[in-house]
């Protein structure tokens, strides 16, 4: 089946992949090795691209998009690109500033989704994380509603087709959702999911508000050293993952993305390695039986790979609450 069929109506009138090639990858991975992937990932059928100002690759996501136009594989309204607003840069003034970098990056007149990245303000500047001089990030305070308002102006400028938010609990949510003269919904809310985390009751929530679920860590997440949880388990060598696996003779990476866009969730598969690039797209050709599923669920056990520990004093850090 032709993936780009695969698509969720968001809030906007838009629409977005429900599989999508996450692009971040550390700072040891040459920057020409993603121009490769992303171009791999758009020959395998990727039409959903997610990066952001952060990961520092978006002048070779772009160069590869480009060039995946110029030789005719793609038209740019075939490329569904996702950017991320980076926490320095929460303050009203400096979204729209932020934005137009990242363009500049990428070379694109826009993009199809912006998103705030977390609900963190860190103190506005050039460093990405900064720091006092014991080395504890430097935290700013802004209004989330007014941030909201400066994305709703960059979607109105045409330089986002669509705006999201990314890392928001329910509560910070709703503090959007019941902002007085909100013009535009987020359509999504990007956030750590897989079987080991199944947000089923954001997801819930999410669904109330017609707001789409896109999962990050699908697969477990990278395990970089600086960002895992400690004693985190490796999900994808999870004994009821590979004995499904197993079952559906497919590779536990899919059982895991399957389980996710069965329950209605946009999903990212994130890999540098050309054969589960190409894999991942596998996750279009069966289908796991409602039993499968339920055993699935049974896996939850609220676990975050990526907690953000080093922002959990801040005000608005999103993992405290409950959902």
């Amino acid at each position: 089946m032709d993936p780009k069929g695969w698509c969720e109506k968001l809030n906007d009138g838009h629409v977005i992949p429900v599989l999508g090639f996450g692009t971040y990858a550390p700072e040891e991975v040459p920057k020409s090795r993603t121009v490769e992937v992303t171009k791999l990932a758009i020959d395998a059928g990727f039409r959903h691209i997610d990066s952001a100002y952060s990961y520092n690759n978006e002048k070779e996501v772009g160069q590869a998009i480009r060039s995946k136009i110029e030789d005719g594989t793609v038209k740019r309204e075939d490329i569904f690109y996702t950017s991320k607003l980076w926490l320095t840069f929460l303050q009203p003034e400096l979204v729209r500033p932020a934005l137009e970098k990242s363009l500049t990056n990428l070379q694109l007149d826009y993009v199809d989704l912006y998103i705030i990245h977390f609900p963190i303000a860190l103190k506005p500047g050039e460093e990405l994380f900064p720091e006092d001089e014991h080395g504890k990030l430097i935290f700013d305070t802004v209004d989330l509603c007014a941030t909201w308002e400066a994305m709703e102006k960059c979607k109105d400028a045409g330089l986002a087709k669509s705006i999201g938010v990314s890392n928001f609990n329910r509560r910070q949510l709703e503090m959007i959702l019941n902002k007085p003269g909100l013009k535009y919904k987020p359509v999504c809310n990007q956030v750590e999911c897989h079987p080991y985390l199944n947000q089923s009751k954001l997801l819930d929530f999410c669904k109330s508000k017609d707001i789409v679920l896109v999962a990050y860590g699908a697969l477990g997440t990278q395990r970089l050293k600086r960002w895992l949880a400690p004693n985190s388990p490796v999900l994808l060598e999870d004994p009821v993952l590979c004995a499904m696996a197993k079952k559906y003779k497919r590779t536990p990476a899919l059982i895991a993305l399957r389980y996710l866009l069965q329950r209605g969730v946009v999903v990212l598969a994130k890999s540098y390695n050309e054969k589960r690039i190409k894999e991942n797209m596998q996750v279009f050709e069966f289908q796991l039986t409602s039993e499968d599923m339920k055993d699935l669920d049974g896996l939850n056990r609220n676990h975050r790979f990526l907690p953000l520990q080093i922002a959990v004093d801040h005000p608005e850090y999103p993992f405290a609450d409950e959902y």
